[in-house]
């Protein structure tokens, strides 16, 4: 736990850790508690290093190699018998 607190601090979770804080002072100072939710959110994701992505949610599948294409033929319908 204390090499997930500790280790891999980018600018990305700085930022997180700032906007937390700025959210959980500001909901303090307005006696708010879901303001004070969504601050403790922000900086649990950058205490603890974690995202949505965190999962591998945020990644494409792989694009699946389909061999057995098929020709597509094309019919004019504009021909005037």
């Amino acid at each position: 736990m204390k090499a997930i607190i500790f280790s891999n601090w980018n600018i990305i979770r700085f930022l997180r850790l700032g906007i937390g804080l700025v959210i959980l002072v500001q909901a303090v100072m307005a006696a708010d508690i879901l303001f004070g939710l969504m601050g403790l959110l922000f900086t649990g994701m950058a205490v603890f290093n974690a995202s949505c992505c965190d999962a591998g949610t945020c990644a494409a599948p792989p694009a699946k190699n389909d061999t057995g294409s098929k020709e597509i033929s094309y019919e004019d319908l504009n021909k005037q018998p």
